[in-house]
């Protein structure tokens, strides 16, 4: 999952809304299926292999609801329609331009669509860690663009984490790990939040070790070394992300981690 997703998780405490609702049906959501669960997959696969054209990522979704109405209880379904909102939600396109027609309100909705999402793989294909993991990941799309859910959203995001760590920690490139460890350097510290700088480092180190090779989490790792007071450990490991970031110039997300690593290094 791209890295700057998770980014800001700086809440708004004055206002607090509740990050979990009552979701709509499945069937409200997701599109009646065209064909058999594993060949909507496969389709909805390619799709998002050929996501740097965002019509492509679009269309991912729509298969991969597809396939989870196909069959309530895959969990890759679900997942890899919160993956492709997320990765459909960003203010610019991956060329750094405005995206026309999206204001907050539409990336606040998809955002919320995602987090129901989520909720419905809870539902239907738990105990899960794919579902644990991208309801986490939902949540924190979701107090992005709706501060006020941020506060409700932080204790369900750690207990979601931890229970998808523990399961599986190789989901999305040691996600678990990875997108604890940024909600625990970003989030607010006691009393007001779960944020722990110190706790933050062991679980960025655990989601490199997971996936050396994946510059999030090198980025993860930069961040939670700078933040505890080691800032040539931290330039290391930035340098590293960058440096697999640019080897890997055909992910579409490998400018925005090249240029996330490049403005740390600054």
């Amino acid at each position: 999952m791209k890295h700057g997703v998770v980014a800001a998780l700086l809440l708004a405490l004055a206002a607090c809304a509740h990050a979990l609702r009552t979701p709509p049906p499945l069937e409200k959501i997701a599109p009646p299926p065209e064909a058999g669960t594993e060949q909507l997959l496969a389709r909805a696969d390619e799709a998002w292999s050929r996501r740097a054209d965002l019509a492509q990522a679009e269309t991912a979704e729509e298969l991969y609801l597809q396939a989870a109405r196909a069959d309530p209880r895959n969990a890759p379904a679900y997942a890899g329609a919160i993956r492709a909102k997320a990765f459909r939600r960003p203010f610019r396109d991956r060329c750094g331009k405005p995206w026309r027609g999206w204001d907050g309100g539409k990336r606040g909705q998809l955002a919320a669509d995602a987090v129901a999402v989520g909720q419905l793989c809870e539902q239907n294909a738990a105990p899960s860690p794919l579902c644990d993991y991208w309801l986490a990941a939902a949540l924190g799309l979701q107090a992005r663009e709706r501060s006020s859910t941020g506060h409700d959203a932080l204790p369900h995001m750690v207990d979601l984490l931890h229970k998808a760590a523990a399961a599986d920690p190789p989901v999305d490139h040691g996600g678990p790990h990875r997108l604890l460890a940024i909600l625990l350097l970003r989030a607010p510290g006691w009393p007001m939040g779960p944020g722990d700088v110190e706790a933050a480092l062991p679980e960025a180190r655990a989601a490199a070790t997971i996936a050396p090779g994946y510059p999030p989490n090198q980025l993860a790792v930069g961040e939670a070394l700078r933040k505890n007071g080691h800032p040539d450990e931290a330039r290391a490991a930035y340098a590293e992300a960058l440096r697999l970031a640019t080897a890997d110039s055909a992910d579409p997300d490998s400018a925005g981690w090249a240029d996330e690593a490049r403005a740390a290094l600054r």
